[in-house]
């Protein structure tokens, strides 16, 4: 480390991204003059196996070559509604799905089989798992992401994910501490505010980071989130150091790589700046700033850091036991990638993702009937995917559960907006007359309540009616007594691939839903 400049030292503690599917100008621009070290990948940077595998050679190549070090390559790749790589590697469930499954074990599996995967493709650092605990409903972009309700749920289910992948080969990332799941507000969008005692977040929170942290969690995610019990002055947990030094670090005893979440989000670029966000994020004793999107914006922040050490605001120490830090997990986690694609998209993988899948669908309430093949007295409803929160991956138009449903048991569709009119309530109930059976889908219903008025007008108009929660489950709350459903937390392929099966008859729903659902028409299976 003495042979690096201050540049190169700075270079080693950033992390971006960039918008390709292969190495732009900026980024060059970027690795060459600013030392950047490190980089995020996106589903924008993944269009196949193959091309992902040569990307992450070339990148790997141009970090070594102009900085004389590897780099960490990282992907968000949870699971479920947050997955990055391309349709032909494996996409495990979600944490809610497979918490769902009350089989522990298929978390381990989920996190090991993503791992193996990340691996063989040169991807050596997954952001992931979530240890937030979902005790909020109204959470806008935690919710499925999350394993439960409990801090014993997420603990039980978290930290096997978390072993999984680090069994698998690759560096893990538990996130976001101090917890996000008791926000109503996404900090992708704004800055929320958990205004808990100590005591509390101790009771709840903290619980599931404190057992990854004894476990040997190797690297924690911080959360931009303001928690004035912990802090004083108004500044979120990423940029804090009675949050990030006193208690992590001292109360308990956390000496892992400590990371940011993007410091691109509204929670800090708008509120205090990301430049400034990356000084106050050292200050506060991170090691590892995440700057996931704008090339200027990565510019500013190490010029930011560089005038701040040669000021003296920002102690030349702290950065290099940040750097330390990052090198040694480099150390450990950044040799090259094995030739050999064979494992990514397996059978063996892909067969294990679809058994997990099947057993996370929970039957929730009503009259389950199987399907026909050919349901001729039955009409498929909902909207097409779309990406609920800036966290979620972007989504192909290619597919949708309608159609998809249509075209496995031969029958009607009809496709409508995220959050059906009165003009379009109308227009579908009318396409729906004659049919017996009407199965739609549901993304977040209580979001966009059209969609949980069209069910009870189906209800009304005396179809018998199942409806499918591809989003929070709490949807299903609001449900008469009288409709069928079913929980299958994520709009994806796998998901509707379970679905098809169980409605078609060939297996039973298994699942059982690892949050609770409020006393109302509908009651858990």
């Amino acid at each position: 480390m003495n042979q690096l400049s201050l540049r190169d030292k700075i270079g080693q503690l950033i992390a971006t991204g960039f918008p390709a599917t292969d190495i732009t100008g900026d980024l060059k621009r970027l690795v060459e003059e600013y030392r950047v070290g490190n980089i995020i990948l996106f589903s924008r940077n993944a269009e196949s196996v193959a091309q992902l595998k040569a990307l992450c050679g070339s990148l790997r190549r141009l970090i070594v070559t102009h900085t004389g070090l590897p780099p960490l390559i990282s992907i968000d790749q949870e699971g479920g509604r947050v997955t990055r790589l391309p349709e032909e590697a494996t996409n495990v469930p979600g944490a809610m799905a497979i918490a769902s499954t009350g089989r522990p074990e298929l978390a381990y599996a989920a996190g090991r089989i993503t791992a193996r995967e990340l691996r063989a493709l040169g991807i050596n650092f997954n952001l992931a798992p979530v240890l937030d605990i979902n005790n909020n409903r109204l959470n806008p972009v935690i919710n499925v992401r999350s394993y439960g309700d409990t801090a014993e749920t997420v603990e039980q289910y978290g930290l096997l994910m978390l072993q999984g992948l680090k069994d698998g080969g690759v560096l893990a990332s538990v996130k976001h501490f101090p917890g996000h799941g008791d926000t109503s507000v996404d900090s992708h969008l704004g800055l929320p505010v958990i205004d808990k005692s100590p005591e509390q977040l101790a009771e709840l929170e903290l619980k599931p980071f404190a057992a990854a942290i004894a476990r040997g969690a190797e690297c924690i995610t911080t959360a931009h989130i303001l928690f004035p019990s912990l802090e004083p002055d108004r500044v979120p947990a990423t940029m804090s150091r009675a949050i990030v030094t006193g208690l992590l670090k001292h109360k308990l005893g956390y000496n892992g790589l400590i990371i940011s979440d993007c410091l691109e989000m509204d929670a800090i670029r708008n509120v205090y700046g990301t430049a400034e966000g990356a000084v106050g994020a050292l200050k506060a004793g991170v090691h590892l700033l995440f700057i996931s999107h704008t090339p200027q914006l990565v510019m500013e922040a190490v010029e930011r850091i560089e005038q701040a050490v040669q000021s003296g605001e920002l102690p030349l120490s702290v950065v290099d036991e940040a750097v330390e830090k990052v090198l040694y997990y480099k150390k450990k986690y950044g040799a090259d990638a094995a030739p050999d694609l064979s494992v990514v998209g397996c059978e063996a993988h892909r067969r294990s993702a679809e058994a997990m899948s099947l057993e996370s669908i929970c039957h929730v309430g009503g009259t389950l009937t199987p399907l026909e093949k050919n349901a001729a007295d039955t009409i498929f409803v909902g909207c097409s995917p779309y990406r609920t929160d800036m966290a979620s991956s972007s989504v192909s138009p290619a597919f949708s559960f309608p159609e998809a449903m249509a075209e496995a048991f031969s029958a009607p569709f009809v496709l409508t907006g995220i959050d059906p009119g009165g003009d379009e309530i109308r227009q579908a109930v009318e396409q729906a007359r004659g049919y017996k059976r009407v199965v739609i889908g549901l993304v977040n219903g209580r979001e966009h309540p059209g969609q949980l008025k069209l069910v009870e007008r189906f209800r009304k108009e005396g179809h018998r009616v199942t409806a499918v929660a591809f989003g929070k489950p709490y949807d299903l709350e609001r449900l008469n007594k009288d409709v069928c459903a079913i929980a299958a937390f994520e709009y994806t392929p796998l998901a509707i691939k379970s679905l098809i099966r169980i409605l078609g008859g060939e297996a039973a729903p298994s699942g059982r839903i690892s949050v609770a659902l409020e006393n109302g028409d509908v009651m858990q299976a």
